[in-house]
């Protein structure tokens, strides 16, 4: 039998997609899938184009299938899916084989699936892979972390099917050791919660203060994506709003549901975030704001009950508005990416992971899915200031925040007085706001949990640990340490 370069275990959407990509650059790929229609479809497609190919439904003749040392990319549920797979080929690889979970797996399972195979003589990569099923396809942004030796074999191929940017680099590099691509995933689709919840607030303050129509706000967005704003996100968002339902002659989006769902990825950003003590409020905020659109029925009741002012502007001045709305959201947007690689630089301490954070920026320039002109300008940034501890203090982005700062406080101000709800944009502009204070009112809150608990306070005057007896006269204090 003819041995094939790389497997691929799990044929469904994403699976066959990249099992597609990669042998469209010239590797011979054998695919594996306990769903015979996924085996038959993946023949498919590779009969139509030509294609060095086969389809297995058995997981020990797949492996048989495949050169040494075998190379096979995982492509399945995140969670126990993994590792019954795992599980199943196991007894069918040598040491030295390589498994990769391209998966959205959760960076702890990554961490312990990395550890258990390094015990079992064969070497791991968690790749987190983005840009949905037609990246897949075409070239997605891939952020491999765990073995160095495994990277190394698997390289050549994931350089040839990732993204490449407008210079021509592939959009994949090496992240770092165990789960340091997933948790770099991890962060990359948290901050894609923030900035697709951000875009949905400037729709939603145009659509509601001024009632513009869909045409309208399709040709705002397609001004705005020819800008330092320039980014799928904003493209697809043009392109949605340009679009019309066939049965009803409206919007389309004004005929969607507005309850959003989510797969966990950024809920997992949220609980990391506070584990490890780092301060994320507007991917968290993005988070709620999904949870809260879950909650129709009791909104409707509440909208026939709970009073609030009325959201349209009819005044003058509706160009400046939206002027002031693009500034707001390019200036939040700088805030939720600066949120994202601020948890990159904490968990890179942390986890004695050397994160190359200009680099990780440069491989989100293409393929992935907050793909963004910008990015640029965050590579420079890393790369200029190795340092660099919070990227609004870098100077193009001290400069962008600045010349934004007045319209950005009137945008969330003018949302709070019409009754537009805009969590991400308001709790963006209050992470800038708190981090450019010398003095926040946390001085009350030691105090208050000394009070209570005895849980003591450090001076501003002097070195040490203190509690005061608050109930005793005279409130004597006494230096603990």
């Amino acid at each position: 039998m003819a041995k094939f370069d790389v497997g691929l275990a799990g044929l469904g959407v994403m699976g066959k997609n990249l099992a597609l990509n990669i042998a469209g650059k010239g590797f011979a790929v054998a695919g594996y899938s306990r769903v015979p229609a996924e085996v038959i479809e993946f023949a498919k497609k590779s009969k139509a184009a030509g294609f060095k190919t086969a389809g297995f439904g058995s997981i020990k003749k797949f492996c048989q299938a495949l050169s040494k040392p075998r190379k096979i990319l995982m492509m399945v549920t995140a969670g126990s899916a993994v590792d019954e797979v795992i599980d199943q080929l196991l007894p069918e690889l040598d040491d030295d084989d390589v498994i990769i979970d391209g998966g959205n797996s959760h960076f702890q399972d990554t961490i312990r699936r990395f550890l258990w195979l390094k015990g079992q003589g064969v070497r791991f990569i968690g790749a987190g892979v983005s840009g949905g099923e037609e990246g897949a396809l075409n070239g997605p942004s891939i952020m491999p972390g765990g073995s160095p030796e495994a990277w190394e074999t698997i390289r050549p191929v994931f350089e040839a099917i990732a993204a490449k940017a407008e210079d021509k680099r592939p959009c994949c590099a090496f992240i770092g050791p165990d789960g340091a691509g997933h948790f770099v995933k991890m962060v990359h689709n948290g901050i894609e919660y923030a900035d697709m919840q951000m875009i949905c607030e400037a729709y939603y303050i145009l659509s509601e203060a001024l009632g513009l129509s869909g045409r309208e706000l399709q040709q705002i967005f397609s001004e705005w994506n020819k800008t330092e704003l320039n980014s799928y996100l904003i493209e697809i968002t043009a392109d949605i709003l340009s679009t019309k339902d066939h049965s009803t002659g409206k919007s389309l989006v004004e005929m969607i549901l507005d309850t959003a769902e989510q797969k966990g990825t950024g809920k997992w950003m949220s609980q990391t975030a506070l584990d490890m003590g780092v301060s994320l409020p507007t991917i968290t905020e993005a988070v709620f704001a999904r949870c809260i659109s879950g909650l129709k029925d009791e909104r409707v009741i509440a909208s026939k009950i709970l009073p609030g002012p009325e959201p349209r502007f009819s005044g003058t001045g509706q160009k400046k508005l939206v002027s002031a709305v693009y500034n707001a959201l390019y200036a939040a947007k700088i805030c939720a990416y600066a949120q994202g690689f601020a948890m990159m630089t904490v968990a890179a301490k942390e986890r004695r992971w050397f994160l190359k954070l200009d680099e990780i920026a440069m491989i989100w320039r293409a393929g992935c899915i907050i793909r963004a002109k910008f990015l640029e300008r965050i590579a420079e940034a890393f790369k200029t200031m190795p340092d660099l501890t919070n990227l609004m203090c870098a100077p193009f982005f001290k400069s962008v925040l600045e010349k934004s700062l007045a319209d950005w406080r009137r945008v969330v101000g003018f949302s709070a007085e019409r009754g537009i709800p805009v969590p991400a944009l308001g709790s963006a502009l209050a992470y800038y706001d708190s981090f450019r204070r010398e003095r926040l009112p946390a001085n009350l809150l030691q105090a208050q949990r000394d009070y209570f608990g005895a849980h003591t306070y450090r001076r501003i005057d002097r070195p040490g640990v203190y509690h005061t007896r608050w109930h005793e006269p005279g409130r004597p204090e006494t230096q603990v340490k």
